[in-house]
């Protein structure tokens, strides 16, 4: 498995996020889906990665720079085919290292509270996320969890 910077222009990538946004509009109400499309994901303040295995793309995930000591991870997705198989755990671990590279003391999240989602809210409490108020322009949700991990070294 390989874990590369993607620059979200290929087709391969748009069919994969097409995905994520069909499953976060299938069980989030319109005005708790916080997904960012290809042209959100594009902003010079987000990096993306894809974590690919034999050519496949079978995750992906981005991390935002909200200010020089906060970080937000965004659209972490781990192919339906390849869910249980560590990947999001890698790439959970990938960007929680580039957090502490760049020198965040934080890194927080959004995902969602409805059952879908507990696999997810797992994984980060595995990770050491805890939940906590809403941070940067998000408002208190009930569709929404709101994570964060204190960055230690």
């Amino acid at each position: 498995m390989t874990i590369t910077v993607d620059d979200l222009s290929g087709q391969a990538i748009a069919n994969f996020l097409q995905e994520h946004i069909d499953d976060m509009r299938s069980v989030s109400p319109p005005e708790s889906k916080h997904a960012l499309d290809l042209d959100g994901l594009r902003e010079p303040e987000i990096t993306f990665w894809t974590i690919e295995e034999d050519t496949q793309i079978v995750g992906c995930g981005a991390l935002k720079e909200l200010d020089k000591k906060h970080g937000e991870i965004k659209s972490m997705r781990t192919s339906r085919a390849s869910r249980g198989k560590g990947i999001a755990s890698k790439l959970l671990t990938h960007i929680i290292d580039e957090a502490k590279a760049r020198g965040y003391v934080r890194l927080s999240l959004e995902t969602g509270s409805f059952p879908f989602f507990e696999p997810a809210r797992a994984l980060y409490r595995k990770f050491g996320f805890t939940d906590c108020p809403p941070f940067a322009d998000y408002k208190e949700d009930s569709n929404s969890v709101f994570m964060t991990l204190e960055i230690v070294d």
